[in-house]
């Protein structure tokens, strides 16, 4: 009759990686968007600024 061996550190790490996963899920949900979703808005509002100043006219004032 065999015992099966339990590694208990593997345990107490596996708890502490689920509550901090909650914890973080929790503090994403509280506080909006998540770092990759700000990352991606961030980039499409400078795409769309370079754009924008791409199409801007020169004035006559500053060909001469």
């Amino acid at each position: 009759m065999a015992a099966e061996i339990v590694n208990l550190r593997l345990g107490r790490k596996r708890r502490a990686r689920a509550q901090a996963r909650a914890k973080a899920d929790a503090s994403a949900a509280r506080h909006g968007q998540t770092k990759v979703a700000r990352t991606l808005r961030a980039l499409r509002e400078d795409l769309e600024a370079r754009r924008l100043d791409g199409h801007r006219r020169e004035d006559v004032d500053e060909r001469e």
